[in-house]
């Protein structure tokens, strides 16, 4: 089953609702315009179950098969911006200064919207499909929102599977891996206090501008010296604050940062070495350090038979040629890691051809993506649930 006609045929009108949804950014849980033009249009479409509010502003969407009873599969798209003034200057720019769509959520939601048109018009199938809209992606914990709210009981959703645009991959291309393919996402203040005195008279004080810059050095020797080269950990300090004036060494530097790790294993073991090495450091030259450290998205991590599965609906789409099954794994991070850790399924992704990177002001949306996005998502509903 190649690239559908059908999917063509949708790819101007889904494009405009993508530009509209461009046009018109929100961020975070803030996507109530955004969630109201979705639930509309799957009640235009005649969806057998339209509900909102699912994770404060989420949206799922039941669209039963004419094939019997069976399974259902969650297919989800994410919604929100990012706090970005857009400089694309594309005619479907942004109209709210100071937020974007430059993570291309505008193409996953109307991707998934044609998915549903398409998927509602035939019904080619068994079981039902869940078409997911999650909210605040970008920081927010949007997922796990949704799945807190008992999404998957509810709807009793077996298996999920999401997609995510790729600049820089040819548009009609797929990639994915099995296994961790998107990194966890933690992050760290450290609190270093010392003494304060004169900037004159260092001997009489202690310097905690001195105990942080050994603290950032020393930080990368968990990666550098503590973890398999064949492994990735990242530990990256992003911010140092400390002082007010050139004469006076101050009492406290707080410095802070993000842990990217790949496995469970290497999560643990950078948390506990950030505390052992701030504090060893901060005391061998008489301060002390504090360390605060939060865990936020963890590993996205690509179930086996459901990745292997997804592979051959994407060769189907674009051909073998056009699909890789060894995608990278990435240090960036992904909320839809939530509903991989709650239910099998896989995490692909689709190119976008040469475009400007991801949360960069300049990035768009590529919409000649559109057919292949449909395409993927209506095979991989009716191989999966095929009667």
């Amino acid at each position: 089953m190649p690239l559908l006609n059908r999917a063509s045929e949708l790819q101007p009108e889904v494009a405009s609702w993508r530009r509209h949804l461009h046009e018109n950014p929100e961020i975070l849980y803030e996507v109530h315009n955004t969630a109201a033009f979705v639930a509309q249009k799957l009640k235009e479409f005649g969806c057998d179950v339209v509900e909102t509010g699912i994770g404060r502003t989420g949206v799922v969407g039941i669209i039963k098969g004419s094939r019997g009873d069976g399974p259902v599969i969650g297919f989800r798209a994410d919604m929100d911006a990012l706090p970005i003034h857009e400089q694309s200057g594309v005619e479907w720019a942004s109209k709210t200064p100071g937020k974007m769509h430059a993570c291309g959520h505008d193409g996953h939601t109307s991707m998934l919207l044609g998915a549903a048109k398409y998927l509602a018009e035939t019904r080619n199938f068994r079981g039902s499909i869940a078409v997911i809209f999650q909210p605040a992606e970008e920081g927010g914990g949007g997922a796990l929102a949704m799945i807190k709210d008992g999404m998957m009981e509810k709807f009793g959703i077996s298996e999920v599977y999401g997609m995510h645009n790729h600049p820089g991959m040819a548009v009609g291309t797929f990639a994915t891996r099995k296994g961790s393919v998107m990194a966890a996402a933690d992050q760290f203040d450290i609190v270093i206090r010392g003494r304060s005195g004169h900037a004159a008279q260092p001997h009489k004080s202690i310097d905690p501008v001195l105990a942080a810059a050994q603290v950032v050095v020393a930080l990368q020797s968990i990666a550098a010296r503590e973890t398999d080269p064949l492994s990735s950990v990242v530990v990256t300090v992003t911010k140092i604050h400390g002082g007010d004036a050139y004469n006076v060494i101050p009492d406290t530097v707080t410095l802070s940062g993000t842990v990217r790790t790949l496995m469970p294993e290497l999560r643990d073991m950078a948390e506990s070495r950030i505390h052992a090495v701030a504090t060893g450091v901060a005391t061998a030259l008489g301060a002390s350090a504090e360390v605060k450290y939060g865990r936020g998205y963890p590993v996205t991590f690509n179930h086996e038979n459901e990745t292997a599965f997804a592979l051959d609906v994407m060769r189907k789409v674009a051909g073998d040629k056009a699909v890789s099954d060894e995608f990278p794994p990435a240090m960036g991070a992904e909320d839809f890691s939530y509903m991989l850790e709650s239910r099998p399924g896989s995490f692909v992704f689709i190119g976008n051809g040469n475009t400007a990177n991801l949360h960069n002001s300049k990035y768009d949306f590529n919409d000649e993506a559109i057919p292949y996005g449909i395409s993927y998502w209506v095979t991989l509903a009716e191989t999966a649930l095929a009667a």
